[in-house]
């Protein structure tokens, strides 16, 4: 089954429940950049997102430097943003 890529109009209306994600200027990835108190509490919430990421088969781009993690989400196979992606950053933001 074909993963659609999401709308102008879909995606406009899915970011509105997601302040803190920010859509990239070609509307292909959204990203969001969460800080912690150290290293300790990043890698920790990155070990939880990535055990979301291998349930839902879907992973993000992201890096870490000491107390600040980077994510960008994006559905390659749909060519841009995706209902995953908006799945994906929920499920991140209630981890925080």
């Amino acid at each position: 089954m074909a993963i659609e890529k999401l709308t102008e109009e879909e995606c406009d209306a899915a970011l509105a429940d997601l302040d803190e994600w920010k859509l990239a200027d070609d509307r292909q990835s959204i990203s969001r950049v969460v800080k912690f108190g150290d290293f300790s509490a990043a890698f920790g919430f990155m070990t939880r997102v990535a055990l979301i990421a291998e349930s839902m088969d879907h992973h993000p781009e992201w890096s870490n430097v000491y107390n600040t993690v980077d994510i960008t989400l994006t559905t390659h196979d749909a060519g841009g943003l995706s209902n995953r992606d908006i799945a994906m950053a929920g499920k991140i933001d209630a981890l925080l």
